[in-house]
């Protein structure tokens, strides 16, 4: 048998961790679990998982975020109204839902402590509310064009109908949990469908422009790391400042194309926290959104900070917001600070 490389060597005992944690929260609940009974069932030492994993939340938010990860829908959607999506959008989520026929080793209830967890700490609280901001983002901007696509003209934004609806869907998911038999699946999907038709008086406006940064044009060479962006607008935000990648995606020309880099000074808690939070949104998009309606926005996670030296910012934390312009190759504009998203789409004009 050939042996492993290190990268393999390391991905295994990742995996191993992974299904042992899995294993003991739904058979003692996420508070009662003890590290050293994940290190014993996945018969490797306590430094083994700490290795892999900084604290046991870390390792709570990676089995949740590997659970909400699925493979691609039997079929394409074919939903062709933003009410029909915003529908399915609806039943793909509470079809995840715990019933109340479930007991508490049931798979359905494994994510049962994720919001007590994340509201028990301010070091989560910020980073989670910016990333619901970002996961609105998405979905309005799939309502969007979804609309655009039904109606053939465009009818404005729709992030906060989004908001809406993700804030019925957060509390349905609280309420099944909670209280067992109270939520009744099929009243939240036609509720999140009524959701389409609202006039909320939704509007996007510019950073305010006398406080906002202006691109400096450079020219360097762009060398990103394996899987990074070939061209387009790239905006390395902190978990902090996550909201800020919608000026890049309103003010960047059409066929422009738009990558979000998110980076954090406490990866390996927050990284997790971050994939979570996307993957519980993207699974439902792509099960409700036929994929010409998914937004273009592309989404990657610099846990080792590579992507954002590569463009030019060297340390990063949760507040980091800067911003490049690349062409052919070539880094042509950059910014930092407020307003840097804003520049950089600006100066693809």
């Amino acid at each position: 048998m050939a042996r492993l490389s290190r990268a393999e060597a390391q991905q295994r005992t990742r995996e191993k961790v992974l299904a042992a944690a899995r294993t003991e929260f739904l058979e003692r609940g996420y508070r009662a679990t003890k590290i050293d009974a994940i290190a014993e069932r996945a018969e490797l030492t306590r430094g083994a998982v700490y290795s892999n994993f900084p604290s046991k939340r870390a390792l709570y938010f990676a089995v949740l975020g590997a659970a909400a990860m699925t493979d691609a829908p039997d079929a394409e959607p074919t939903a062709t109204s933003p009410r029909e999506a915003l529908a399915e959008f609806a039943r793909a989520w509470t079809a995840r839902l715990p019933l109340w026929t479930d007991d508490d080793r049931s798979p359905s209830r494994l994510g049962v402590d994720l919001l007590p967890e994340i509201m028990a700490d301010e070091r989560t609280r910020w980073p989670y509310a910016q990333l619901m901001k970002l996961n609105a983002l998405l979905l309005g901007l799939a309502l969007e064009n979804l609309a655009f696509a039904h109606l053939r003209t465009r009818t404005g934004r729709r992030v906060r109908i989004a908001e809406s609806a993700l804030t019925t869907l957060h509390g349905a998911t609280q309420l099944a949990a909670a209280a067992p038999g109270f939520v009744e699946p099929f009243d939240v999907v036609r509720s999140c469908a009524q959701l389409a038709d609202l006039d909320l008086d939704d509007a996007w406006l510019p950073p305010h422009l006398p406080y906002a940064v202006r691109p400096r044009p450079v020219d360097e060479r762009w060398s990103p790391p394996p899987g990074g962006p070939s061209g387009g607008v790239v905006a390395i935000l902190g978990l902090h400042r996550l909201g800020a990648v919608e000026e890049a995606v309103r003010a960047t020309p059409p066929g422009t194309d738009v990558t979000l880099v998110l980076v954090s000074s406490d990866p390996g808690e927050l990284s997790a926290l971050a994939r979570l939070a996307l993957a519980e949104v993207e699974t439902c998009l792509r099960a409700a959104f036929p994929p010409t309606a998914l937004p273009r926005l592309a989404v990657l996670h610099d846990d080792t900070g590579a992507l954002a030296a590569a463009a030019g910012v060297p340390a990063v934390s949760d507040a980091t917001e800067a911003a490049i312009l690349i062409r052919d190759g070539r880094i042509v504009a950059r910014a930092e600070g407020f307003g840097a998203c804003h520049a950089a789409a600006t100066a693809a004009t």
